[in-house]
């Protein structure tokens, strides 16, 4: 299945400073692939507060603005929690590229949230791949993600 992102926009990026580091090597890995994106920091490994990164980069998917998200924090956790306050934001916290193949395909994730302390860089590379290249995978699973907004 390819993917079914407007990859002619960029690529939202957010981390705390637990996640900084992996931020900044999946931001070289988007640079290789040639894709664009924007990275709403942090910027450096001082401490930080998640909610700070979060909500910019799901205002940014919410908006349109982005064509999906990247967030890193240490458990993954919290970023997925805040992210999932918007009510057009599906994010799915990831620790394997099976994980990031189903949260697109059966729930039209559109922001990858990844635990930098569970999970090494390289698989977080393999992560954000898998998920660019997964589509919707729609039918059944259409009226289940139609049903998770609360409006």
């Amino acid at each position: 299945m390819k993917s079914d992102f407007d990859l002619k926009k960029p690529i939202a990026i957010g981390s705390d400073h637990a996640g900084f580091d992996y931020k900044e090597d999946l931001i070289s890995f988007l640079e290789g692939k040639g894709f664009a994106y924007k990275d709403f920091g942090t910027h450096s490994k001082e401490s930080a507060d998640y909610p700070d990164y979060a909500h910019p980069v799901s205002n940014a998917v919410e908006s349109g603005e982005a064509a999906f998200g990247i967030l890193v924090c240490g458990s993954g956790n919290g970023v997925a929690i805040t992210a999932n306050k918007h009510q057009r934001v599906r994010a799915a916290i990831c620790w394997g590229e099976e994980l990031a193949k189903l949260a697109r395909e059966h729930n039209n994730a559109n922001i990858i949230c990844i635990p930098s302390r569970f999970v090494r860089e390289g698989d977080a590379e393999k992560m954000v791949a898998m998920f660019i290249s997964t589509g919707f995978e729609g039918g059944r699973h259409e009226k289940r993600v139609g049903k998770i907004a609360c409006t």
